[in-house]
């Protein structure tokens, strides 16, 4: 048998990012290049090719020897004999010497002997085949060299980058149309509590309604996971039981809302530890709100017991879930657990007990000169300071607090 971790054996946050290690990527699968926005690149994408793969212009004007407009200028202009016209996406036909140019348009193909362009701008016409020159360039100005946009053998997609337009641009240039990803982590969410009711029914005296499953629904959702409800579990060890062999089988990540609390009716060390090969990683975080936070191992599925309160839920799964789910999604460049931070004035004081990092959330508001945090107050139970809030204030772990008018970093949701 597993032997229990005592309750509340309060590790740090840092500790708990440890485990992540603990925890292999999802598989892989092979999408086509229409559909792989904002997924996560599988493999390193190495130019096969040097993109492109010869001397484009960059201006509509002359392709030249560079070395044959020095000392050109308004007051001695150069004279040259026009070989040929230059039409898009055609091949030249005639190399170009000492005092010859061809006319090009942009994105056209430089003939051989040319190396820079000259501005339309600079010339004008003398007839039909001789125009007058009266500005120098140097060589490649207004030029995309062979292999300037991407040399062959460099990588250019690495592997663990989240895909971005520009990405499948590059795909594309290289003429890609499939690539490999990782397949987007399914997570089982199961909410406990004999108070929960749907949505949809009217609570009773002490009932409360599911807020829970759909917070973290929509968590999981933005951070490109696939949740699915497994149901709610009343407070009965077997039904949990139940609910999580359901969802081992369907999933990478089980997150069980409202199991992590120390009373007596609290189920979720025991179901964890029935498991065969389970082992529990944590059962306290030094964290406000979100202590009673719990993280196990079941084989390969993660397992998250959290608090019940919403405000505790989704801050515990911004700051702790969210990098473990990026992590297994197969995020790692550029790094998994970054998020956005804005700077703001503080507009009041903010307490904290020592030995925790203590999450505060704000609301920030411009003003002409600086951005200035506003610090929401209520209990981790109401849905409003998370509604009102535009992102959280960590004290750190070995402070009392922060004072009112300091710059502070504002984790934004």
């Amino acid at each position: 048998m597993i032997k229990m971790k005592p309750f509340f054996n309060v590790i740090t946050p840092n500790q708990l990012l440890a485990h992540i290690k603990d925890f292999p990527c999802v598989d892989c699968e092979k999408i086509s290049i229409d559909h792989c926005m904002g997924r996560v690149i599988a493999e390193d994408i190495v130019a096969m090719e040097n993109i492109p793969s010869f001397r484009r212009s960059t201006m509509d004007g002359y392709a030249v020897k560079a070395s044959s407009t020095f000392g050109a200028s308004e007051s001695n202009p150069a004279f040259f004999f026009i070989k040929e016209n230059i039409g898009m996406g055609e091949v030249p036909q005639k190399k170009i010497g000492l005092q010859e140019v061809s006319k090009i348009a942009t994105g056209g193909m430089l003939p051989e002997g040319a190396d820079s362009v000259v501005m339309i701008e600079y010339t004008d016409m003398i007839d039909d085949t001789t125009i007058e020159l009266y500005k120098s360039v140097a060589p490649l100005q207004h030029v995309i060299d062979i292999g300037e946009d991407m040399k062959k053998g460099s990588c250019q997609c690495q592997k663990g980058e989240v895909i971005r337009p520009q990405d499948m641009g590059a795909l594309a240039a290289l003429g890609i149309n499939t690539v490999t990803v990782y397949q987007k982590p399914k997570v089982a969410i199961i909410s406990t509590g004999d108070e929960i009711v749907p949505i949809d029914q009217q609570p009773a005296h002490g009932q409360i309604r599911d807020i829970n499953r759909y917070t973290l629904f929509g968590q999981v959702l933005q951070n490109d996971g696939i949740p699915t409800f497994i149901g709610h579990v009343p407070d009965d060890k077997k039904a949990l039981k139940k609910a999580c062999s359901k969802a081992i089988q369907m999933s990478d990540m089980i997150i069980i809302s409202g199991g992590s609390s120390v009373g007596m009716r609290d189920f979720t060390i025991d179901v964890i530890q029935s498991f065969e090969h389970a082992r529990i990683l944590a059962h306290g975080i030094s964290i406000q709100p979100g202590k009673p936070t719990i993280l196990a191992s079941l084989e390969k599925t993660m397992l998250w017991g959290l608090p019940g309160h919403v405000t505790s839920a989704m801050i515990v799964f911004n700051t702790l879930v969210r990098p473990f789910l990026r992590h297994i999604a197969g995020e790692t460049a550029p790094p998994f657990y970054a998020q956005q931070f804005i700077q703001a004035r503080l507009t009041r004081n903010i307490a904290s007990g020592q030995g925790r990092e203590e999450y505060v959330r704000v609301r920030l508001e411009k003003t002409p000169s600086e951005i200035l945090a506003f610090p929401i107050q209520g209990k981790s139970g109401l849905i409003r300071t998370m509604v009102q809030a535009d992102g959280i204030v960590v004290v750190p772990e070995n402070s009392e607090g922060l004072d009112e008018g300091i710059c502070v970093d504002v984790l934004l949701y």
